[in-house]
C-alpha cells in the first residue's frame, strides 16, 4: 500500500510517502513541504498547495491520500486556513478517483508514539524510528505528514473489515426456503 500522507496549512504544507503493509517495515518514498507566502493571496496560495499537491500525486503514484483531520483550535484564521489548504488536498485526491482517510492529530499520535497526546518531537523520533531514517524530517509538518501516511497503512486493514461488517449488517436480508419433497 503506498500512501500519499497530507498535514494541511497554508504557509507549510507537510507531504510524504510511505509505502508498506501492517505489520512489515515500512519504506519511505518521499518527503517535503508546499509553501506559500504568508504575504500572497489567499487564492494564489491555494493555486500553489494544489500544484505542489498534483506535482507530489504525479510523481508517486500513492493508493491512498491521508489527509490529517481539521480540528477546533482557538485560532480561527489558522483553522480556517488549516482547512482550506484540507480541501484542495481533498479536490486533488478526489479528481483522480484516490480514496481519502481523515486522521485526527490524537489518532495519528496514538498510532505512531502509543500516546494521543505526544509532543512533536517524541512523533518525529518514531517516525525516524519506524522509517529507519538518519534524522527526524524538517520541518515538523513533513514528520507529521509521513505520520499519517504510517497511522493510514497501520489502520486501513482494521477500518476495511469494520466497513465491511457494517454493509453487511445494513444488506437486506433474503429468507432462504428449504424446499423439501
Amino acid at each position: 500500500m503506498r500512501v500519499l500522507g497530507v498535514d494541511p496549512g497554508l504557509t507549510r504544507c507537510g507531504v510524504g510517502v510511505v509505502e508498506g503493509v501492517a505489520g512489515r517495515p515500512l519504506k519511505m518514498l518521499g518527503v517535503g513541504v508546499v509553501r506559500t507566502p504568508a504575504d500572497a493571496e489567499l487564492g494564489d496560495r491555494l493555486v500553489a498547495i494544489e500544484r505542489g499537491i498534483e506535482a507530489w500525486l504525479d510523481e508517486h503514484r500513492p493508493e491512498y491520500v491521508a489527509v490529517e483531520r481539521v480540528f477546533s483550535q482557538h485560532n480561527v484564521r489558522t483553522v480556517m486556513g488549516t482547512a482550506q489548504a484540507s480541501a484542495v488536498a481533498m479536490l486533488c485526491a478526489a479528481r483522480r478517483g484516490l480514496p481519502v482517510a481523515l486522521h485526527t492529530p490524537s489518532e495519528v499520535k496514538a498510532a505512531v508514539t502509543g500516546n494521543g497526546r505526544a509532543e512533536k518531537d517524541q512523533v518525529g523520533a518514531m517516525v525516524t524510528r519506524l522509517l529507519r531514517l538518519d534524522a527526524p524530517p524538517k520541518p515538523a509538518d513533513a514528520a507529521d505528514a509521513l505520520a499519517l501516511a504510517i497511522c493510514h497503512i497501520w489502520r486501513a486493514p482494521a477500518v476495511n473489515r469494520l466497513q465491511q461488517a457494517h454493509a453487511a449488517a445494513r444488506a437486506p436480508r433474503i429468507p432462504v426456503r428449504k424446499v423439501t419433497r
